[in-house]
């Protein structure tokens, strides 16, 4: 099974991390074409979200130790790619073009995705960088922290550059870190549910990037918070609290076959529907009646769900728009192809070692295999 993961995991890096180690542009840009300015970075941000667990955690299996060893060569060096000016496949972190002409926000974002990657990474992505690359991705966060967030989801991307900053040996600005942190508390609706801003919109959001992004920045922010540090702290645990509750409610969604309800915006993100599900997984934060297992299976019929479906993938091995195959309907209009990488989120259970119960307990049935085959056992 395991094995299954990393093959799946890798198949969806290989097009992304090629077009970087070569310095070649080869994305093709779905939907809108003004995304050409900004895809790239989605693709790499959010594909080393996901992957990121399992390129810091060392593998007693000399065959998948071998092969995390030659991703993570390849992932520093598609990040060196992706922040050195000189480099054809160069990322813009800006929201203007080089000439100055504003393009887009949208940076802000997945510059944000890829600071999550180094905190899940720390060891791989950034220490063993070379000091010009390093150099070069704090120019790369410096600029996009620069860009003007709105009053929602984003909130946590201008928190997540300056967490990924300080990780850099910078100081964080911690107005950005502080307002989210109060904002959220603010739109916490209940049942482990935030509002994206001031109303709740029923869709993943709170998985895609609400849930996950609060855990990580108050367990890495805290040496920042001077006099706060014991709010900080008290913030934090309900943090994890939630998180657990919002992960138990994302294990009771996914059916028998993997299908699950395509609510709301950004559908197209296909088994990153479930990032918070498999960050509680990878941080042993599953509450006590959603047993690792059940959550193994349950995620890996969803990846099966969402990537086995016919033409996932083109010709080149790009993923492709849609939920269940190709379906270009179901896009909004800033959906591209790199947009679509959120989906190796489901995978960060790689990161834990092949011993961990998620990998090494028997099977077992997840909530909606108990209850529609009749057993008669608690879930809640």
């Amino acid at each position: 099974m395991r094995e299954y993961w990393v093959k799946m995991l890798t198949q969806l890096a290989d097009p992304v991390l090629d077009t970087f180690v070569s310095r070649e542009k080869k994305m093709p840009v779905a939907g809108n074409e003004a995304r050409l300015q900004v895809t790239y970075l989605e693709a790499l941000g959010r594909l080393l979200c996901g992957m990121a667990p399992w390129l810091e955690q060392e593998q007693n299996d000399p065959a998948e130790e071998a092969l995390r060893k030659k991703y993570a060569a390849l992932a520093r060096e598609a990040v060196d790619a992706a922040t050195d000016p000189a480099s054809p496949v160069v990322c813009n972190f800006s929201d203007h073009a080089p000439d100055g002409t504003p393009i887009s926000a949208q940076p802000l974002v997945d510059a944000a995705f890829l600071g999550q990657a180094l905190l899940r990474a720390p060891g791989e992505l950034w220490e063993k960088q070379d000091p010009r690359v390093k150099e070069n991705l704090i120019a790369a966060f410096q600029k996009s922290a620069g860009i003007r967030s709105y009053r929602s989801n984003w909130l946590l991307f201008s928190a997540m550059v300056q967490t990924a900053l300080a990780l850099m040996g910078q100081k964080p600005d911690m107005m950005h870190v502080d307002y989210a942190m109060f904002a959220f508390e603010k739109w916490y609706k209940g049942d482990g549910a935030y509002g994206d801003g001031e109303s709740f919109a029923f869709d993943f959001y709170n998985s895609y990037v609400i849930h996950p992004m609060l855990v990580d920045i108050t367990a890495r922010i805290g040496k920042y918070y001077g006099d706060g540090q014991e709010h900080l702290e008290q913030f934090r645990q309900q943090t994890v609290v939630r998180a657990a509750r919002y992960a138990a409610v994302e294990e009771s969604l996914i059916s028998p076959d993997g299908s699950y309800p395509p609510l709301g915006r950004s559908i197209t993100y296909r088994c990153g529907a479930f990032h918070a599900l498999a960050q509680a997984a990878y941080l042993h934060n599953l509450p006590p009646l959603c047993r690792p297992a059940q959550v193994r299976g349950a995620l890996e019929a969803v990846i099966r769900r969402t990537l086995e479906a016919e033409n996932t993938f083109d010709a080149n091995g790009w993923l492709q728009v849609g939920l269940c195959g190709v379906q270009p309907c179901l896009a909004e209009n800033y959906i591209s192809t790199g947009s679509l990488y959120l989906c190796s989120t489901a995978f960060l259970p790689l990161g834990l070692p092949a011993s961990d119960p998620f990998w090494s307990d028997p099977d077992a049935p997840w909530t909606m295999c108990k209850v529609w085959s009749g057993v008669n056992e608690k879930i809640r």
